[in-house]
């Protein structure tokens, strides 16, 4: 199926609450733009070098999404135009997010990554570490990022029950940290292989990639 269809038949199953990313990682530009032409506008990178030679070369109504792990040296390479980042993982790189932000005069929405996985593969935070986050007066002074939510991924595994758990485990963290934050309203937590799983768990974000794009060549 082409681009366009496996765009169609995903979003035919996705419910309106539920915003879906389009994981263009490892993809050529010619892809993204048959995804853009079929009406999608948020694409997901994992590598900054990467998402801003994209950036460049793609229209500019597109919302580009840091999925990956990202190290605080690499900010500021798209601080000038990230819609949202997934993956922070500490109070340090909230801090440097913020920092390169405001040399931007930009505030940038991003989301706490919680590990939740059973595999020490996974970047996150612990619930101790989130709530510390929560709790802490110098994440008050912070005022060019905007904590919008939670993200996790489940463990690489063909066991539904227990990737299920995962996913309702992060929910219910979902749930209770939403006074702490002032209000939470993204929990991107689903991919292609679970997705229709994370949806039923509460998912309000889901992170789509070979399942729009096909299989990735990592040559």
């Amino acid at each position: 199926m082409s681009i366009r269809e496996n765009l169609s038949q995903i979003r035919e199953h996705l419910p309106d609450k539920v915003t879906l990313v389009a994981v263009s990682k490892t993809k050529p530009l010619e892809d993204l733009q048959a995804a853009y032409e079929a009406g999608q506008r948020i694409f997901g990178e994992n590598k900054i070098q990467e998402m801003t030679l994209k950036w460049e070369k793609m229209p500019k109504d597109i919302e580009w999404h840091m999925i990956g792990h990202v190290q605080r040296n690499k900010v500021k390479y798209m601080a000038a135009y990230v819609s949202l980042i997934h993956g922070v993982d500490s109070l340090k790189l909230l801090k440097e997010i913020n920092k390169q932000a405001k040399k931007h005069e930009r505030i940038i929405d991003c989301l706490l990554q919680v590990h939740i996985a059973e595999e020490d593969t996974k970047f996150g935070l612990s619930e101790v570490e989130l709530r510390a986050i929560a709790a802490s007066e110098e994440r008050n002074t912070l005022e060019n990022v905007r904590i919008k939510g939670l993200m996790g991924m489940a463990t690489f595994t063909d066991d539904k029950a227990q990737i299920r758990r995962e996913f309702e485990k992060l929910k219910n963290l979902y749930d209770t940290v939403q006074i702490d934050f002032g209000g939470l309203s993204i929990l991107s937590i689903g991919m292609s292989g679970d997705y229709k799983i994370a949806i039923e768990e509460g998912s309000t974000m889901v992170r789509i990639g070979s399942s729009i794009f096909g299989a990735r060549n990592y040559q």
